[in-house]
């Protein structure tokens, strides 16, 4: 009778099907749930032999047991196998083949359904805070950038037609925005996920005078989970945090997608490193971003992977039941998936050159400083409404000549209105508008000066300092 079979007792006389046993091996995937399985059953026998269910001898012998088995995984040198279905299988069947009887009193008190509970929200509690630390890293390199960009202007867009000019220090403080409430929504799961499974058994608990607060401290949770259903039946912990990566992962496609655009011809705003761009198989003047593509299309599989989970989640019955076994492929995928892409984007944007002439050239087309003839009106006491119509005559005039608003002369300007005169062409200096649009929030330099130093010291708080770390990724800084 093999190991696999041995493990579920004198009920079943037959061996599993070959195939069946196939489509149930998870080992494949819950291997990296090694060191989590090791760290969870070290505190279980820790407890075990502080209540007295086992003795201190056993419970030293498992524990230097899993240690080794630990250091094997760590080097590579552990073989997993797929007749054990498993990780935890695989792990316990090593131990007892390597103690003998103690290792079969590893699993007193506990099912493999707390087990893999306490195992995936270890897992997941440390990895929402290892992709808030990469966020960290991203926010640097934009934080430098920023920095070194407060003097560019470029338009601003909506509806992707050009509108109001901006800085570029102000764009990319943008993006920082978007990643900074993406790192706060993974520690937010984080910090509600931190409440430990373990010790809740199968569904009901166990007989056993277990310390599940013992237990819950060793593995860093901040309490045991408070009903035994709940905590091996469900996975929302897992939704929140993919849906957490999901959203980061839309906000990095957007960045993408603004590094695609930015990065052609038509716009040469920006041109990628030789490192995060490729050729043509045929074309030999071509600079491909496939870095941002791929960006944007491994936001897919994010969006994927959160799907999957609530789909899987939607008809289950209270309380663990073996569908369960898929969560893990979409929670690994979508955080190696964000993980990834947040590395290439930030050493995408760390080294690539900014194309500050072209951003300035771009400003004079498309009329980016008709709201300030609008504008400009209002502030003399025309109704705004009113205002923005001659501003929008004014533009089909421009359009229908061939011009531009600067071109006009002053007597063009009073006879669409009485209100104007000659301070108009001050106002419609790019720089000048900028710097009019003053309030917090704003393109004026003082507050994207100033929402630089904040996001410099916000990232000091969190003993991170951006410049260094910026430098790390790639951001080269002009001597002083």
């Amino acid at each position: 009778m093999t190991d696999e079979k041995k493990a579920w007792g004198g009920r079943f006389a037959e061996e599993l099907d070959g195939v069946a046993l196939r489509y149930s091996a998870s080992i494949d995937v819950d291997q990296r749930l090694a060191p989590q399985d090791i760290r969870g059953s070290i505190a279980h026998v820790t407890m075990l032999a502080a209540r007295g269910i086992v003795s201190e001898a056993d419970a030293a012998a498992i524990v230097s047991g899993l240690e080794q088995i630990d250091g094997e995984i760590a080097r590579g040198e552990f073989t997993f196998r797929d007749d054990r279905e498993d990780v935890h299988m695989n792990v316990e069947a090593t131990l007892t083949d390597r103690i003998g009887a103690a290792g079969g009193r590893l699993h007193t008190g506990r099912s493999r359904n707390d087990q893999v509970a306490t195992d995936m929200r270890i897992f997941t509690r440390d990895a929402c805070r290892a992709t808030a630390a990469r966020v960290d890293r991203f926010l640097a390199v934009l934080c430098a950038r920023a920095s070194q960009t407060v003097d560019v202007l470029l338009p601003g867009y909506t509806h992707l037609q050009r509108a109001q000019p901006v800085r570029l220090a102000h764009h990319i403080l943008a993006w920082s925005e978007m990643l900074d409430r993406d790192r706060g929504r993974l520690l937010d799961a984080a910090t509600r996920m931190n409440e430990s499974p373990l010790g809740c058994a199968a569904l009901a608990g166990t007989t056993f005078p277990i310390d599940r607060e013992q237990t819950a401290r060793a593995l860093g949770f901040d309490r045991p989970m408070r009903n035994s259903l709940d905590a091996v039946g469900d996975r929302d912990f897992l939704v929140e945090a993919v849906s957490a990566l999901a959203n980061c992962a839309v906000h990095l496609s957007r960045i993408a997608e603004e590094l695609v655009l930015w990065s052609s011809q038509e716009f040469g705003f920006i041109e990628m490193s030789d490192r995060y761009t490729t050729g043509s198989s045929i074309m030999p003047q071509k600079k491909n971003p496939d870095m941002a593509e791929l960006a944007r299309g491994k936001t897919g599989r994010v969006v994927g992977d959160l799907v999957t989970l609530l789909v899987m989640l939607k008809g289950l019955p209270l309380a663990y039941n073996r569908d369960l076994q898929e969560d893990k492929p979409p929670v690994f995928d979508a955080f190696d998936a964000v993980d990834d892409t947040l590395d290439v984007l930030a050493g995408a944007i760390a080294s690539a050159t900014f194309g500050a002439s072209r951003m300035r050239a771009a400003l004079r087309d498309g009329f980016l400083d008709a709201t300030e003839v609008a504008d400009y009106l209002a502030a003399r006491d025309v109704p705004f409404r009113e205002a923005h119509h001659v501003a929008g005559a004014l533009v089909r005039k421009c359009v229908e000549e061939r011009r531009v608003l600067s071109e006009l002369t002053l007597a063009e300007f009073q006879t669409a209105h009485a209100a104007f005169d000659d301070g108009i062409f001050a106002a419609l200096d790019m720089e000048a508008a900028v710097e009019r649009r003053d309030h917090v929030g704003g393109p004026a330099r003082a507050r994207v000066e100033a929402a630089i130093n904040e996001l410099t010291a916000r990232l000091a708080r969190r003993d991170i300092d951006a410049r260094a770390v910026a430098a790390d990724v790639g951001v080269v800084f002009e001597e002083a």
